[in-house]
């Protein structure tokens, strides 16, 4: 499926026209109602740009269906859109591509939402049903489509997001499935109702009827380990966490079960691994905007960990374009320990800086015009941490450059970790540009 686009005002000129994009992903396509130049042009004419809420219900409605649709399908990623009323985007099934485009034609232009009604009612899964308390097998080709498993990590996180046990199992050609709701988590939404609204507890005291089906047993404990136990008992502390992990994602359940940030919380812990086609002697590499592009490649992967653990918006690292040369001398300082980029340092030479006192936090009024380099951001991999290695960048900097590491200057702001370093280099005071 190529990119193509749909004008809606024909009258208008395409750039002030009210359009549809749409884009195809490899699990499915992006159909994007683009209101931006339409908002524009109401707003200058005093009228009101917001969507009305039925509209915004709507395509809520059908996003939330199709979502699903697409993650029944086997698709294990997130999705991302952005609220408002200048884009509408709804990640739809390539299938649902025309009768998406049209839906939303019509409520835009016609403001006729009954095909975008029509759309949600097609695409809603029977998730209610597949969830109901009782032991029972899922069919495929009769109850469900998609592939087993795919189908039962789905029902997993559909499971999960009601405070059900699934109890699940796959097979060739079905899925077993026995919902159950824990104590922990009946407790939680009984103690916080307005928390899960519409909440009701379908599974707690179900009886099996007579003629329930039986799942094969293939194997396992015969002996039942919790006959007899006496029911843990529940309390609540008052207790102040945080959700966010050092490496900068959130402590929070997942969609994916946590793949995501575990994937991630280990590059931040271990490094970047680097590419086996990578000839890498020695530990320390100086990259540059004119450096193969599977360096590059690799300083702006390093450059993505401080960017998620600091909260930044943009990648300290982005030339990934055609070899260019930049007058301000950039380079990324890339160490390596045990096949991984340990450390990464982003720094340009810039001849404007001023004298700052890290005692008291406040500048000392010197300024000074003395080419210097200059660091922009500095990051070690969470395992090796404190010891020393910053340090040791920051040297490799200076000997770069060829200068005394007192004389390096630092990007403003500083991070609490930067001026713990910088405050070990040059504890009477440091250049910041």
């Amino acid at each position: 499926m190529t990119e193509r686009t749909i004008y809606l005002d024909p009258d208008a000129r395409p750039s002030k026209s009210r359009k549809i994009t749409v884009r195809a992903h490899r699990w499915y396509a992006s159909v994007e109602l683009d209101r931006d130049d339409y908002v524009d042009a109401t707003s200058t004419r005093g009228q009101e740009p917001e969507l009305p809420s039925v509209y915004k219900d709507t395509v809520d409605r059908v996003r939330l269906a199709s979502t699903d649709r697409i993650w029944y399908d086997g698709y294990s990623g997130d999705f991302s859109w952005s609220e408002g009323a200048r884009w509408i985007t709804i990640p739809v099934q390539f299938s649902q591509v025309e009768a998406t485009v049209e839906a939303l034609r019509c409520a835009e232009i016609e403001d006729d939402y009954s095909q975008l009604h029509a759309l949600a009612d097609r695409l809603d899964l029977p998730i209610e049903q597949w969830l109901s308390p009782g032991e029972r097998e899922l069919v495929r080709g009769v109850d469900f489509q998609s592939p087993p498993h795919a189908f039962l990590n789905f029902l997993r996180g559909k499971a999960n997001q009601w405070g059900l046990r699934l109890n699940g199992r796959a097979t060739a050609g079905s899925v077993w499935v026995r919902p159950t709701v824990s104590a922990i988590q009946k407790t939680i939404r009984e103690m916080h109702p307005e928390q899960y609204p519409g909440w009701v507890d379908h599974w707690s005291g179900y009886v099996e009827s007579d003629d329930a089906p039986l799942r094969p047993w293939v194997g396992g404990r015969e002996q039942n380990l919790s006959h007899g136990a006496t029911p843990v008992r529940f309390d609540e502390i008052d207790m102040k966490t945080s959700g966010d992990c050092p490496c900068g994602m959130s402590l929070r359940d997942q969609w994916d079960d946590g793949r995501a940030h575990a994937s991630h919380h280990a590059a931040w812990a271990f490094g970047i691994r680097v590419p086996k086609n990578l000839m890498w002697p020695g530990n320390l590499a100086v990259v540059r905007p004119d450096s193969p592009i599977s360096w590059r490649k690799l300083a702006a992967k390093a450059g993505r960990m401080p960017m998620r653990e600091n909260r930044y918006d943009f990648n300290s690292w982005d030339y990934l374009d055609a070899p260019e040369e930049v007058p301000d001398n950039d380079r990324a300082f890339l160490l390596k320990a045990n096949e991984y980029v340990i450390g990464y340092l982003v720094a340009t030479d810039a001849s404007e800086h001023s004298r700052w006192d890290l005692l008291s936090e406040s500048s000392s009024g010197a300024h000074d015009g003395t080419l210097r380099p200059r660091i922009d951001l500095i990051w070690i991999a969470g395992s090796y941490r404190r010891q020393g290695l910053g340090v040791k960048l920051v040297q490799a900097l200076a000997d770069d450059f060829g200068c005394q590491i007192g004389d390096v200057s630092w990007s403003t702001p500083i991070s609490d970790a930067g001026r713990h370093l910088a405050r070990r280099l040059s504890p009477e005071g440091i250049w910041v540009g």
